[in-house]
């Protein structure tokens, strides 16, 4: 992919360690949970690091990262099952998708930055990648902050009203420590709560036709909640799919 620029923002591939340092630096900083101490040296790093591209996203007036993700082609040298989700999940339902699938992952935006057009941005870079690579299944796991799925119980039931995955696709379970939201919740949903409680990737990923497990994933490690989620492109509105590329020069 090559460079360019939208508004004050630019993107780019990680062209070395440097690069992807920046990135590590910026994902221990947005992963590190809120009263915790953050250590400006921390690197959040993972063996899935050498084998991605890591897209970033940098601020033109300061130079500075504002965004980062990165992206996992599933491959014959790297099938689903070695994925960073399927430390999680259960996968080998998706083993039968005819297409191409991308795995997007460690995406996050720097704390002290909110300006939405970032998450815009970081999805029209998606789309154009998906279009370069005729990518016909987009996944990776989406995470609700902190432990406590009682925070989250209108989110999870509207999760489990309306974005179930397919059951020719669904993820069962692997992890060790899971919550099982769409057998365990039946309450009446509060739609604007539920609305508020949605993390803002896993909003998009909705917006675009997207799907979640039935289950959320307790990452202890990471201190989140997560769902695996799969946005089948063929599924995404041709009026969502128009604006995200008007976006890429």
């Amino acid at each position: 992919m090559r460079p360019f620029s939208k508004g004050r923002y630019s993107v780019r591939v990680a062209k070395n360690r440097y690069d992807i340092e920046a990135a590590q630096k910026l994902r221990s900083r947005a992963f590190t949970s809120v009263g915790q101490p953050t250590d400006a040296k921390r690197l959040d790093r993972d063996r899935y690091d050498l084998v991605c591209s890591h897209i970033l996203i940098e601020d033109r007036v300061s130079g500075g990262l504002v965004c980062c993700f990165r992206i996992l082609p599933i491959c014959e040298t790297t099938p689903i099952k070695d994925s960073y989700s399927a430390q999680f999940y259960q996968l080998s339902a998706l083993e039968k998708f005819q297409g191409r699938m991308v795995e997007m992952g460690r995406f996050c935006v720097s704390p002290d930055i909110k300006d939405p057009d970032i998450l815009r941005l970081a999805w029209a870079v998606m789309s154009r990648y998906v279009d370069q690579n005729n990518v016909r299944l987009l996944f990776g796991c989406s995470s609700f902050a902190g432990l406590d799925a009682a925070r989250y119980l209108d989110a999870f039931a509207l999760l489990k009203a309306r974005y179930l995955a397919p059951e020719c696709w669904r993820p069962h379970e692997k992890a060790p420590d899971v919550f099982r939201f769409s057998k365990r919740l039946d309450r009446c949903l509060d739609l604007k709560l539920a609305l508020a409680r949605l993390p803002p990737l896993l909003k998009f990923y909705l917006m675009m036709g997207g799907w979640v497990s039935d289950h959320a994933v307790v990452d202890h490690h990471m201190r989140t909640l997560h769902v695996f989620t799969g946005v089948e492109i063929t599924k995404i509105p041709a009026a969502r799919k128009r604006l995200l590329r008007a976006m890429v020069p």
